[in-house]
């Protein structure tokens, strides 16, 4: 088989280029880079070109007489998609918490009551290794046919050393057999184990003074997070524990101001967090703080919709210069999709983010999220070959016709791997 591929007569090729040393902000997010009749060499999984088809075939007739042809005519073509906030590894589904909100329960009551995430722990502490992998990798292979090439994935449904490792174990063993690629977040500080509930500081001390080590020793994760909201983290004990993962060479994250302000946004400029994430809830000033900053926001607005909640304010984000990126958040309790595309469409029709910085967001600026950006996010020379193709002639059409999977072919490293919607 060659190790080359042309894409080529692609209605609309949106490259997202120039943004890869920084995120894209304010009117930088919707400079996306459109070319008609567009074209992509790719050579080696990377981008050798881009650019109009018959301007790449007369640059690279030889190596394009010896290429895999995909023609891409009344299509639509982009950088493969990222999502930079899931919790993938985890077991069991909650739909009867899903009836119980909505006969008027909300997410804390069911949380504050054994349900929520302490019903995924429980589920994710009682299963194997190899359920955990199986349920996990068949969420990857939905995501895949979603047009999302690169995830990032937390654990926090384990709440114990043992568990925990587990979950970022699975995380490991998927990353080396998937297509997908996976950056892992350590999250022991999802929630206080009810165990813990009338002494929370114990349980911080083991996650700075066990989990966190052990992690990093194994470097099992990127990244650490807090869930930081009344009544699961302080402020403080979420501080403690970003600085404690810094000292170990992991970068903060932090979910912030979901359920009402709490400082999170202010937190996570503080520590120098790569990403504050949720904000439906943030305050001015955290958000001025966030841009002065360089925080990314990592916006969820399936969690809104699901949990039938006020959405975060986007428009107001991008206006004062914070790079918003955009995500499932896919988890079995307040975000049960794994639909990006959808996701695309909530941050159009309810946080009043325009097509084109919805592509952003989902692209080179969820890349700056999860910091790959130098390897992906954009279609530019030398970057590696992820590539989505929709069955649509525009980018427009992505937002306009909502709810609805326009994924025809996706390419990994330079390798199709969904054809025509199938799962190869």
């Amino acid at each position: 088989m060659t190790d080359l591929l042309f894409i080529k007569h692609a209605a609309q090729l949106i490259t997202v280029e120039g943004h890869s040393e920084k995120p894209a902000k304010k009117q930088a997010m919707s400079e996306i880079t459109v070319i008609e009749n567009g074209a992509v060499l790719v050579q080696d999984g990377k981008v050798l070109d881009v650019g109009e088809t018959s301007a790449i075939e007369a640059k690279y007739s030889e190596l394009i007489a010896t290429a895999n042809h995909i023609d891409a005519t009344n299509k639509t073509v982009t950088p493969g998609l990222i999502d930079p906030h899931t919790h993938l590894v985890h077991a069991g589904t909650r739909e009867n918490e899903y009836a119980m909100r909505l006969q008027g329960k909300t997410y804390m009551d069911i949380m504050n009551a054994g349900g929520g995430i302490h019903a995924t722990t429980r589920a994710t502490q009682e299963a194997s290794f190899e359920q955990l992998y199986a349920e996990s990798k068949a969420r990857l292979d939905k995501f895949l046919t979603h047009g999302v090439t690169t995830v990032e994935a937390k654990s926090g449904y384990g709440l114990s050393l043992e568990h925990e490792i587990k979950q970022l174990e699975v995380s490991k063993k998927l990353q080396q057999n998937h297509h997908m690629d996976i950056v892992s977040t350590f999250m022991g500080a999802h929630a206080i184990p009810l165990a813990d509930k009338d002494d929370p500081e114990r349980f911080v001390d083991q996650v700075i003074d066990e989990m966190i080590p052990e992690v990093a020793r194994r470097g099992l994760a990127t990244f650490n997070d807090v869930f930081c909201e009344r009544g699961v983290f302080t402020p403080e004990q979420s501080r403690r524990i970003l600085e404690a993962g810094k000292e170990h060479g992991l970068i903060p994250k932090i979910h912030a101001d979901e359920i009402e302000p709490y400082g999170g946004a202010e937190l996570a400029a503080e520590v120098g967090a790569i990403s504050a994430d949720h904000l439906l809830r943030a305050s001015s000033q955290g958000i001025e703080q966030m841009a002065e900053r360089d925080v990314i926001a990592v916006l969820l607005p399936g969690t809104a919709f699901f949990l039938m909640a006020e959405f975060a304010e986007a428009r107001k984000m991008i206006d004062r210069g914070v790079a918003v990126a955009l995500s499932t958040d896919a988890n079995p309790g307040s975000s049960p999709t794994l639909s990006l595309p959808f996701i695309m469409n909530l941050g159009c029709l309810k946080m009043g983010m325009t097509p084109e910085e919805v592509i952003t967001a989902t692209t080179i600026n969820a890349a700056h999220a999860i910091g790959r950006a130098d390897t992906i996010g954009s279609l530019e020379k030398g970057k590696q070959a992820d590539i989505t193709i929709f069955d649509v002639p525009n980018y427009l059409t992505l937002s306009y016709q909502y709810g609805m999977n326009h994924v025809d072919t996706v390419i990994k490293k330079g390798i199709p791997v969904v054809i025509q919607k199938q799962l190869q």
